[in-house]
């Protein structure tokens, strides 16, 4: 395969920044898209030449693969790296790459497709010897087809859209009783994200580590992997915090789940980078879940044990180069951690919190990275994904990778929008994480929350001085002074009415339930409504869904705060809502 000179990245923020770096050090030229939204975005800045390709809505622009290839073709570019997300595991993407004579940086079309298919995939696996999760290797026809399995093989069960990945399109099912709305809504997201609406299912493990292993595979019969990545720590069945090697695998399991993912990848035909997911159970047992046919978000933390750089071996595999390493060769060194730094409130369940960035600093030190797609002045847009940043470290432990990354939590900087910088905090010190363990139930606790708002309310003296700026102009909570030539930092303490308080704790409970005043039921984000499941005059009880809400790729149900009447309902399918819009009233019923 010859050569290229010139890469368009379809892809936009930190991703495609991470992936120009890499093309610029072995001498490629970059090209960017982007969409009205993005037309000042960092990615565009960081190109040598950028092209836009539609409005703000991802459906207008990123995943507009014709406008993606004329625009590699105006560019003069020889190949295109989706990066992830959007079109990076869409086949007839890549196919359209390819019959417009440019080289696709990624896997083969076919196996894109193949595992595209969480039906199709499972059936190969097991058809290859690769051990599978029970459940369904055709999709379900209906809820009464997902009842039959519960009774079948237990609860609780999982629908998966199985088009789907990145947590979307995953449904609990509890009971019989939950079948109908997770079936319809795993479809729902299937059809929206991944324009499929086939779902299977399929036993859900409860409390299992959610472990995979990074492989490589070359067009000349090479294929290897790269250690396993532990991505246990999850809100929503999404990735939060991910590193290596894993605290429950040992050099002997390592050696056995590294031949399961390779074997996984050879019964794909597959080629460049790919990650092989499954989950580990406390007995020991492994098994596939799905593969990635793409680049991870988490790639980052096989890049700093095992020193390679993961974008340079896509583009020299798909060169039609061989790997620049063998199996043997591989060697783990110490430990790192990635923690992804999205725009969510963590006290309103993690809901996506769009925003413009008002101070942004990154930490610095030994062994200390950020992958960044953002700048002061910034918006975090409730067009795309929440992410604003990647922070990962390494050091030669674990311990040492844990105290390091919370160094560099206390010294990041990111005012406007709420971000997790304060549940990563708050996290990493809690015993369950320092102890390596599942940290089940943890997570999405109220304690941890509480501890994340009391370290996010109050910046560490680390914080304000990062990378020498000098105390932060937008925290004035802390003032230096000196007091017999020592520095003192002095937290200030406003007296407020004595109303304030009540009023502080009436809001929040009203904002936590989505109760307004006088019964009113409130949008807590901004958003699309995507069905409204009650009616004007329903009878509703206390926790009763009465609308879904899409916020940043995210479902997100808006319940009852308490029993009632629906009235005054304000809110239709396919509407957009703003933070605090009224959704309905829930009123005692009329005697």
């Amino acid at each position: 395969m010859a050569g290229f000179s010139k890469v368009l990245v379809a892809n936009r923020g930190e991703i495609a920044i991470r992936i120009f770096r890499t093309l610029r050090e072995l001498g490629l030229g970059c090209v960017a898209v982007y969409s009205d939204a993005d037309r000042a975005a960092a990615h565009v800045a960081a190109a040598d030449e950028a092209y836009r390709v539609g409005p703000g809505p991802a459906a207008e622009s990123y995943l507009r693969g014709e406008v993606i290839v004329e625009a590699a073709l105006r560019a003069g570019a020889d190949a295109v790296h989706p990066g992830y997300g959007f079109l990076a595991e869409n086949a007839a993407f890549a196919r359209l790459v390819e019959d417009a004579g440019l080289t696709w940086i990624g896997p083969p079309p076919s196996a894109i497709e193949l595992m595209g298919s969480k039906t199709a995939a499972r059936t190969a696996m097991r058809d290859a010897g690769v051990p599978i999760i029970p459940g369904t290797t055709e999709p379900l026809p209906d809820a009464a087809a997902l009842v039959a399995l519960g009774e079948e093989i237990g609860y609780p069960l999982i629908v998966k859209a199985a088009a789907g990945g990145g947590g979307k399109g995953m449904k609990l099912v509890a009971a019989p009783d939950d079948a109908e709305r997770a079936f319809a809504s795993a479809q729902r997201e299937g059809e929206k994200y991944f324009a499929d609406q086939a779902v299977y299912a399929e036993r859900y493990l409860v409390d299992p580590r959610h472990v995979e292993v990074q492989v490589l595979a070359d067009a000349h019969g090479n294929v290897i992997h790269l250690g396993e990545r532990d991505c246990t720590i999850q809100r929503r069945h999404q990735k939060l915090v991910e590193e290596t090697p894993s605290p429950a695998v040992d050099g002997e399991l390592r050696e056995r789940i590294g031949a399961i993912a390779v074997q996984a990848a050879r019964a794909a035909g597959y080629r460049s980078a790919g990650t092989i997911e499954g989950l580990l159970t406390a007995e020991g047992e492994y098994f596939f879940m799905e593969m990635n046919t793409r680049i991870q978000v988490e790639h980052t933390v096989t890049e700093l044990v095992t020193g390679l750089d993961l974008v340079r071996e896509q583009v020299l595999v798909a060169q039609g180069e061989p790997l620049s390493v063998r199996q043997e060769d591989v060697r783990l060194h110490g430990h790192a951690i990635e923690c992804r730094i999205n725009a969510e409130d963590v006290a309103q369940g993690f809901l996506p919190a769009p925003g413009v960035i008002t101070a942004y600093r990154e930490p610095a030190g030994p062994g200390t990275r950020v992958d960044s797609g953002v700048r002061t002045g910034d918006e975090v847009s409730g067009l795309y994904d929440p992410m604003i940043a990647k922070l990962i470290v390494h050091d030669v432990d674990r311990e040492r990778a844990r105290r390091r990354m919370l160094r560099a939590l206390e010294e990041f900087v990111i005012d406007g929008p709420p971000t997790l910088l304060g549940f990563h905090r708050a996290l990493l010190a809690h015993p369950c994480f320092v102890a390596g363990q599942t940290c089940h139930g943890v997570v999405e606790s109220p304690q941890l929350a509480a501890r994340a708002a009391e370290l996010d309310a109050n910046p560490s003296r680390a914080a304000a001085t990062a990378n020498g700026a000098g105390p932060l102009p937008t925290r004035p909570r802390l003032v230096a002074v000196e007091v017999d030539g020592r520095a003192y930092d002095v937290a200030l303490h406003v007296t407020e009415p004595p109303w304030a308080d009540l009023a502080r704790r009436r809001s929040a409970r009203a904002s936590r339930s989505g109760l307004g005043g006088f019964g009113d039921v409130t949008c807590p984000m901004q958003g699309t409504v995507l069905k409204v499941e009650v009616a004007e005059g329903d009878e509703v009880g206390p926790g009763q869904v009465i609308c879904v809400v899409e916020a940043m790729k995210m479902e997100n149900e808006i319940a009852a705060p308490r029993a009632g009447v629906v009235r005054e309902l304000a809110v239709t399918e396919g509407q957009a809502v703003a933070i605090g819009q009224r959704v309905c009233a829930v009123v005692e019923p009329e005697e």
